[in-house]
């Protein structure tokens, strides 16, 4: 077993105990999901600064701190209908596109405050409206999985995309290793190959049938599995945007010269290099909970 490997099995077998037993006590501390809030900001601004220093080249300077906030604000945005509290009236996704309407204004207006003289000032807004809506609009889109079926079934939903991402990793990283000889895009990203590619659509349909089978009489009595062809659908729809997400990813890695968007996890990389799929997949998993009968009880 080669270093890299021990490393992504050891950091594995701590991150994914520690995540559940995150998911479990949010679960029973009720529709207002404190506990996932508190993560998904914490996972938004790491992610933010990854973003920030990968980006971190040429004449770009991205705001960070501007960029964090919004991120937070975003989120905000997205838990505020399903808080007891909350003004009647406003559904989550129009008032995260009001906070992301809020937040743009205010990176306009401090930048408009800050100029002194050409040659940076677009670069550096680009790359901070790049990390508003790539770590804090794709969260608060995801985010959203919490509540599609039903607060019960929130985390059936978002277990859904995470195990079925994973997997789809897990199958292209297999099957690449093991069978992997044509690339798929060596300029992007030399490691993936089509071999790759196939078992990135067969991990992530496998997957998601095994959670959707076993997990969904778990959250409920008499709950039953989705249909057959519903299940096969969602795994490999997502077996097959997560694979377009990582290549994103390794795109804004590549341009700015990169191999990982940090050197916080030993044989991963950076947080961003751990979401990049989930993120990206986040909101076709999001479409497709309300497009196919995945709500079967």
């Amino acid at each position: 077993m080669d270093r890299s490997l021990a490393w992504r099995l050891g950091l594995s077998a701590v991150l994914i105990p520690s995540l559940v037993a995150l998911f479990v006590v949010d679960h029973y501390a009720g529709e207002t999901a404190p506990v996932l809030f508190v993560l998904a900001s914490l996972l938004a601004v790491r992610s933010a600064w990854e973003l920030s220093q990968i980006v971190a080249v040429r004449n770009i300077r991205a705001r960070f701190v501007e960029s964090a906030f919004g991120c937070v604000l975003l989120l905000a945005a997205a838990w505020w209908p399903h808080l007891p509290e909350a003004a009647p009236g406003w559904a989550s996704l129009e008032l995260s596109a009001v906070a992301l309407s809020v937040a743009v204004l205010i990176l306009l207006g401090l930048s408009a405050a800050r100029y002194r003289e050409p040659g940076q000032t677009l670069e550096s807004l680009g790359a901070s409206l790049l990390i508003l809506v790539y770590t804090g609009l794709l969260l608060a889109v995801t985010s959203q999985l919490r509540w599609v079926a039903g607060a019960q079934a929130g985390y059936l939903a978002l277990g859904s995309l995470l195990v079925t991402a994973k997997c789809g990793d897990i199958g292209a990283y297999t099957i690449g290793r093991l069978f992997g000889k044509r690339k798929m895009a060596p300029r992007l990203s030399p490691g993936k190959t089509w071999a790759g590619f196939v078992g990135a659509l067969g991990g992530a349909t496998l997957g998601a049938w095994g959670w959707f089978m076993y997990a969904t009489p778990r959250f409920g009595d008499g709950w039953e599995p989705p249909p057959l062809w519903a299940m096969l659908v969602y795994g490999l729809v997502i077996g097959l945007v997560a694979l377009i997400g990582d290549l994103c990813e390794s795109l804004l890695k590549r341009d700015a010269g990169k191999k990982d968007a940090a050197h916080l996890f030993p044989g991963f990389g950076g947080l961003l290099d751990l979401l990049d799929s989930v993120l990206y997949a986040g909101p076709v998993a999001l479409i497709l909970w309300r497009s196919l009968p995945l709500v079967s009880w």
